[in-house]
């Protein structure tokens, strides 16, 4: 038993690791465009954003889908995970969240095609593939078991931010890992409530994230690409 939760936090650690070719780090999500108009200045308005987005955007829309469908995969539910893979992406509110989500999907879904996953052998050649619903298609396969691989996935995004806000407002390193130590007690309960969300109660409403990455695409001087 042990050697398999081993190699099953291996495989989180891997689809975690800022190493994986998908390109995470060139997004930030809105974050960008906060920061010029500061809303977000230093540590404490930085928690306060990561904190919003994670507990109110990834806790009620991407966790919860990706427990979905993960179960879909699990029950050989195709048609079922394809249709949370079409809500997921339907729910990006702006061209840029979308391309970002689509084109992360898409980098690891010809990663798993390269090490011969069948499930992303059998997706349909030229259909959009969500980034959460590639990161299901990997956990499954790999057995890494729901919870762990939905922590991994939250802990990958809030490093990518972190990095972000590094450069962006800017922090120093010491400071982004105090930002680390501030938001990483809150991931775990995010994973308890998304698995608990009914369908009728998935979908996130945060406008301020809306506006900025809508504003965002037409940014004078930026780094990042969302």
């Amino acid at each position: 038993m042990a050697d398999i939760a081993d190699a099953a936090l291996l495989r989180v650690l891997q689809l975690a690791s800022p190493a994986l070719p998908i390109g995470g780090y060139a997004y930030s999500q809105g974050l960008e465009y906060a920061i010029e108009q500061d809303w977000v200045t230093d540590l404490d308005s930085a928690a306060g954003w990561l904190t919003a987005l994670a507990s109110r955007s990834l806790g009620r829309l991407d966790i919860p889908l990706l427990l979905r469908q993960y179960a879909a995969l699990e029950q050989q539910d195709a048609t079922g995970f394809a249709a949370w893979n079409d809500w997921l992406l339907a729910s990006r509110e702006t061209a840029e969240l979308y391309l970002e989500d689509s084109q992360q999907g898409g980098a690891l879904l010809r990663l798993m095609k390269s090490l011969l996953i069948p499930a992303a052998q059998d997706w349909p050649t030229g259909e959009p593939l969500a980034l959460i619903s590639a990161f299901a298609m990997a956990g499954q396969h790999w057995r890494t078991g729901p919870s762990a691989l939905a922590l991994g996935v939250l802990w990958s995004w809030l490093e990518n931010q972190t990095g972000a806000a590094t450069k962006l407002i800017p922090l120093g390193q010491t400071d982004a890992q105090r930002l680390l130590d501030r938001l990483l007690p809150a991931l775990p309960p995010i994973v308890e409530l998304a698995a608990g969300l009914a369908d009728e109660e998935l979908g996130a409403g945060l406008p301020g994230l809306a506006f900025a990455s809508a504003r965002h695409e037409h940014q004078y001087t930026r780094l990042f690409r969302s």
